[in-house]
C-alpha cells in the first residue's frame, strides 16, 4: 500500500522570468534545472501533477479544502484532463490515505454486470455466477472508491447507488443480507449531467447528492503556460523508457506545441510526444503535429470561436483516416479520444459523414445499416 501524502511538493513551479527563458531556450536540460534547483518552495505535494498556471492552481486549492473532509466529491471535465489524478490527490491527503483506493470505469463494465461489480454478487446469483464476489464498495470499506464516467450508469441501477451513497448500506445481488459499509465517493464524468438530468437521462437526486462538492478540470487550452512543462515531463518519462537521449527542442516545436488546441488534453499531448520520442533523432525532438493541420487549426483558431476549430480538426482528421473512428488506426486513436468520447462530440457537434448527409433521404435499408457500422467502427 503507497505511503501517505501528507507534504506537498509541486513539481515544476517555474517563475514567469524563468518560464519564459525556458520556451526561448527549450532545453530538456534547462527545464530540469528550472524543476529542481531553482524550484520555488512549496508545502505540498500533488504526485504526478504538473503544472502551475492560475487554472490548475485554483483547482488544487479546491482539492485541498475538501480532501480532509469524507464529502463526495465530483470531478468534471473533457476527456484526457487527469480526473483519475486528481481523485488520486483527494485520497492521498485524506484521513483515509492509509487504506483502499479503489478505482472503476462504468463505460468499460458491460451494462448487465455493472451491478455486480459495484455491489457483488452470492454463488448462484445468475448463470455464470459460479463463485461469491466481492463488489467495489466492499472493496473499498474505509477508503476511497473512484468512480469514473459516472455519467454511464444506466438509470435501472442509479436508485441502487443513490440508496448506498445516502445510507452507507447494499445487498450483494442473490442475498437478502444488508451490508455495512464506510466508503468515501469520488466520481468523474466529462459528460454534462444537468443536461442529461434535464433529457430524463440521469436521476436528478442522485446528481444532487454527487453534485456536493464539484471540481471542474481545466482543459489543457485553458492552461497553455503547462505545455512546456508538460513536453519536457513526457519526454524525460519515455525517453528514459526507450533509451534514447533527447538534449534538445527547438523552440519553432515547443511554440507549436502551445498553439495546439489539444481537444484530447493531456492524455493527446503525451501520446504525441511518445511519438516524437520515437521519431526523434541526434537529440533534437521533432515536432509530432500534422503540419497541415496544425496550421490549419491554428489559424481557424484566430479567426473562429473555439467550437469551430475543433470541429475543424475532428472533420480534417476524420478525412485523413477515411472517415473511420475506432481501431489503432482510427480517428479517435489519432485524436488521443475515446471512441465513445468522439462519437458523442461528434453528434454534439453536427458531424457526419458527407455523403450519407446528402442521400439521406434515398438510403436503401443496406445504406443504413452501413450508417449504423460507422458509428460502431
Amino acid at each position: 500500500m503507497r505511503p501517505c501524502s501528507k507534504v506537498f511538493e509541486r513539481p515544476w513551479r517555474i517563475s514567469p522570468i524563468r518560464s519564459v527563458q525556458a520556451r526561448q531556450e527549450a532545453s530538456v536540460g534547462a527545464f530540469a534545472k528550472f524543476g529542481s534547483g531553482d524550484q520555488v518552495s512549496y508545502e505540498r505535494r500533488f504526485e504526478q501533477v504538473i503544472g502551475n498556471s492560475p487554472a490548475l492552481e485554483a483547482v488544487l486549492e479546491q482539492v485541498e479544502r475538501v480532501a480532509p473532509t469524507d464529502s463526495t466529491v465530483l470531478i468534471q471535465g473533457e476527456t484526457g484532463t487527469g480526473k483519475e489524478l486528481i481523485a488520486h490527490a483527494i485520497h492521498n491527503i485524506s484521513s483515509r490515505c492509509g487504506q483502499s483506493f479503489v478505482r472503476l470505469n462504468c463505460a468499460a463494465i458491460p451494462l448487465d454486470l455493472l451491478e455486480s461489480e459495484l455491489f457483488g454478487h452470492e454463488k448462484g446469483a445468475f448463470t455464470g455466477a459460479i463463485a461469491q464476489k466481492i463488489g467495489r464498495f466492499e472493496l473499498a470499506d474505509k477508503g476511497t472508491l473512484f468512480l469514473d464516467e459516472v455519467g454511464d450508469i444506466p438509470l435501472a441501477l442509479q436508485p441502487k447507488l443513490l440508496r448506498i451513497l445516502q445510507e452507507q448500506e447494499f445487498e450483494r445481488l442473490g442475498s437478502a443480507r444488508t451490508y455495512q459499509v464506510d466508503v468515501r465517493l469520488v466520481a468523474a464524468t466529462n459528460r454534462d449531467l444537468t443536461d442529461m438530468v434535464k433529457r430524463a437521462e440521469f436521476r436528478s437526486d442522485l446528481y444532487y447528492r454527487l453534485n456536493v462538492f464539484p471540481v471542474l478540470l481545466p482543459p489543457l487550452r485553458a492552461r497553455r503556460e503547462d505545455i512546456p512543462a508538460l513536453v519536457t515531463h513526457f519526454v524525460e518519462i519515455f525517453a528514459r523508457r526507450m533509451g534514447r537521449q533527447i538534449e534538445h527542442i527547438p523552440s519553432q516545436t515547443m511554440s507549436a506545441l502551445s498553439s495546439y488546441p489539444w481537444p484530447g488534453n493531456v492524455r493527446e499531448l503525451q501520446n504525441l510526444i511518445e511519438r516524437a520520442v520515437i521519431l526523434s533523432n541526434e537529440g533534437v525532438l521533432p515536432n509530432p503535429l500534422p503540419a497541415t493541420g496544425t496550421q490549419g487549426v491554428v489559424a481557424s483558431a484566430a479567426a473562429t470561436t473555439l467550437k469551430d476549430s475543433e470541429r475543424a480538426l475532428i472533420l480534417h482528421t476524420l478525412e485523413g483516416v477515411g472517415w473511420v473512428i475506432g481501431g489503432p488506426k482510427g480517428a479517435a486513436a489519432k485524436l488521443g479520444l475515446k471512441r465513445t468520447t468522439l462519437i458523442h462530440k461528434m453528434q454534439k457537434l453536427g458531424i457526419s459523414r458527407p455523403s450519407l448527409q446528402s442521400s439521406q433521404n434515398v438510403m436503401s435499408p443496406r445504406s443504413r445499416e452501413s450508417d449504423s457500422s460507422f458509428y460502431e467502427a
